[in-house]
């Protein structure tokens, strides 16, 4: 099996998936990547509409999806994704690992 197609499901951890939500973020938002945190509302505390996280979300499919085979988003699901901890916490359970 050639090595770009292997899937490795240990390769990223919460810390790792917060991280590139994170700076994805804050360029989308044009803020400090500083000021986003694992409980920062995506509307209330961070000002990102809909238009946002759905630019967030191909970003990181197109991100984690270069490391990880068939990673993607239900479009069903990001009405539940309220703050970046839902977001790194349905990431991690879409990669089959917990954290």
């Amino acid at each position: 099996m050639p090595a770009e197609t292997h899937v490795e499901r240990g390769a990223f951890g919460p810390d790792d998936v917060f991280a590139i939500i994170r700076e994805r973020l804050a360029e989308i938002l044009e803020i400090d990547e500083d000021t986003i945190r694992r409980e920062s509302s995506f509307a209330d505390d961070l000002g990102a509409d809909s238009l946002a996280l759905i630019e967030l979300v191909e970003v990181l499919e197109e991100d984690i999806g270069e490391r990880t085979v068939g990673f993607s988003f239900d479009d069903e699901d990001l009405a539940e994704l309220h703050t970046v901890g839902d977001a790194v916490d349905y990431v991690m359970a879409r990669l089959g690992t917990t954290g």
